[in-house]
């Protein structure tokens, strides 16, 4: 038989239709083949760049954003009223006072064992009441200092590395901020805070009107988080007898 010969009972039509049939499943098999393999790169880019953009977006904040990022402050937005009890502990004395604040409707409530007094942040307030604000500013800067670093404007702040840690000794990180000599109720005040690679403040140093001594250093230790909000809620001083710490801490979110 030679090659161009078909064997008996051979169907030319049948068999290329077979053969098509054949080649168009090997066709359809490539196609999804490649379509996988399409789709498969294109999650693979978009996961990539995801992971850029959010990288990006970490390596875009400074050091101020970053250490409040790190503390919650991306939560403070959702935060419809926050209490807490301010106490100092001075060798055998007890001071304490209690805070209700409505940052959304700028209401500040303070208890303390002689009176209750209740006051708007947005209206004007007379000598007794800025007195009382006065303190519930020093009392939510204890509280919130990590926050204030993208609450507060027009401070100068250097950020150091490498540096030993006055209470620990341990070699930290360290950012410190200068306020202006106007404005607030303590103008020109320096801090210093000392932190970790978790940026969660471990010890600060409060220098009154930026005094090359400190004026107060204490640790912050005794963390937790309440709706997002990641708090110390103890602070005890260099020197034996002084601690300050918060008590009935509690976060209402929207």
């Amino acid at each position: 038989m030679r090659r161009d010969q078909r064997p008996l009972g051979y169907d030319e039509n049948k068999d290329f239709v077979s053969d098509n049939r054949k080649q168009t499943g090997i066709n359809v098999s490539l196609e999804k083949t490649n379509l996988m393999r399409e789709s498969c790169l294109i999650i693979g880019i978009v996961m990539l760049l995801l992971s850029c953009k959010q990288e990006t977006k970490t390596a875009e904040r400074n050091i101020l954003e970053r250490i409040a990022h790190a503390h919650g402050v991306d939560a403070w937005d959702d935060v419809s009223e926050i209490q807490f009890t301010f106490n100092v502990d001075r060798d055998t004395s007890h001071f304490e006072r209690h805070w209700v604040w409505r940052p959304k409707l700028q209401q500040v409530i303070s208890i303390r064992e002689s009176d209750t007094v209740s006051y708007n942040r947005s209206e004007k307030m007379d000598d007794a009441t800025t007195k009382i604000d006065q303190g519930f500013i020093n009392d939510t800067f204890w509280l919130l200092a990590p926050f204030n670093l993208v609450w507060d404007k027009g401070f100068d702040y250097t950020h150091y590395d490498g540096v030993e840690a006055p209470i620990g000794k341990k070699s930290m990180q360290k950012l410190t901020i200068v306020y202006p000599e106007w404005g607030g109720y303590t103008p020109g005040d320096a801090y210093d805070f000392y932190f970790d690679d978790d940026l969660c403040i471990k010890e600060w140093v409060y220098r009154k009107g930026n005094a090359a001594e400190a004026s107060l250093t204490t640790i912050w230790e005794e963390y937790t988080k309440e709706e997002g909000l990641t708090i110390s809620q103890k602070h005890v001083r260099d020197e034996a007898g002084w601690t300050l710490y918060f008590t009935n801490l509690s976060v209402k979110s929207d």
